[in-house]
């Protein structure tokens, strides 16, 4: 991945330099700082490493494909933007490989992707890896057994303990009912079979 480097009399005009010759926007930038101290007489400089947003995503495509072509599967990648999150879901001709048992050949392709681009860009890029929209079609079936859950709790006062689940999960239940008035959500047990607990509100 290519590196573009500008110097200016500080951060701010730096990324102007950036903006004026890679032709985008800053938000469709990603740079790391890096001060020049100055001589007696010289003030102090402020050069930066800059990437595009698009240059990261070609290279997260490629690297992709060099991956599973390693072990023989061939994908196509299909890239959405949701709201911080770029989304990218690999389709081929055998998702269940890429998945993995409870979506941990997925997991791991996302560590292992994170990984390379952060050893070559220096800064985290936020991004998501799913394969022939499994993540998302879980996504939608956790968001719906939560509420449906949370609702039965609210009724009942009694507290409920869902499945295990990764951080991930566990995560996106307690954001779902973050604002729920009749109950709350508690995680507990040990990695891996830790789990989410809903309970209710006091009166």
């Amino acid at each position: 991945m290519e590196k573009h480097k500008y110097i200016g009399k500080n951060l701010e005009d730096a990324i102007n330099q950036a903006k004026i010759d890679l032709l985008e926007q800053e938000e469709n930038l990603i740079y790391k700082e890096i001060e020049i101290k100055g001589g007696l007489f010289k003030s102090k400089k402020t050069e930066i490493e800059v990437v595009t947003k698009l240059e990261i995503i070609d290279f997260i495509k490629e690297y992709l494909k060099k991956l599973t072509n390693n072990i023989g599967i061939h994908i196509d990648i299909e890239v959405k933007k949701r709201e911080k999150n770029t989304i990218f879901t690999l389709f081929s001709d055998n998702n269940a490989m890429l998945i993995g048992k409870m979506g941990r050949t997925m997991d791991a392709l996302n560590v292992v992707t994170k990984q390379a681009v952060a050893s070559e860009i220096g800064c985290n890029f936020p991004f998501i890896i799913d394969v022939g929209e499994y993540k998302e079609k879980k996504q939608k079936n956790i968001e719906r057994v939560a509420k449906q859950i949370a609702k039965e709790v609210a009724k009942t006062k009694i507290p409920a303990k869902l499945d295990p689940m990764n951080s991930f999960e566990r995560r996106l239940v307690h954001n779902i009912l973050s604002d729920n008035k009749s109950v709350y959500t508690e995680s507990e047990g040990e990695t891996p079979k830790r789990y989410v607990v809903i309970k209710p509100k006091e009166e």
